[in-house]
């Protein structure tokens, strides 16, 4: 059963920019698509982001496209999403997730993820 660690938030001011990492063990990383998710407070897990498991596409929700790159190395286990020219309404815990099924198109949904989430990582953004 896979097991994921976010890392990489913090405090930034508006405009500034930050790299999640998320360390992948126990499983077999290289053939599932994953996402980024986030939750502010009181509101609900949102999609940020998703990558292919092959690396090769990748989709954004609006709000971040072109200023947010998620990317992955399979050798490594690990995923990341760059996050530039960031604004206040971007903090929220940040969490990454697993698809539940191998070999997968990325997706938005957040049913199509499996039940394995890390602790997550704060991203503060001050204006």
């Amino acid at each position: 059963q896979v097991q994921l660690v976010e890392s990489g938030g913090g405090l930034v001011q508006a405009g500034g920019s930050l790299t999640l990492s998320c360390a992948a063990s126990g499983g077999t990383f290289s053939r599932y698509s994953m996402g980024w998710f986030r939750q502010a407070p009181e509101k609900e897990r949102e999609f940020v982001a998703a990558i292919h498991w092959s690396g090769r596409s990748a989709s954004y929700r609006d709000s971040v496209r072109g200023r947010f790159t998620i990317s992955r190395d399979n050798a490594k286990n690990t995923m990341f999403l760059q996050m530039n020219n960031l604004k206040p309404e971007d903090t929220a815990v940040y969490f990454c997730a697993q698809q539940r099924h191998p070999f997968g198109v990325q997706t938005a949904r957040l049913i199509d993820y499996g039940n394995n989430w890390g602790q997550g990582t704060q991203v503060t953004v001050s204006s």
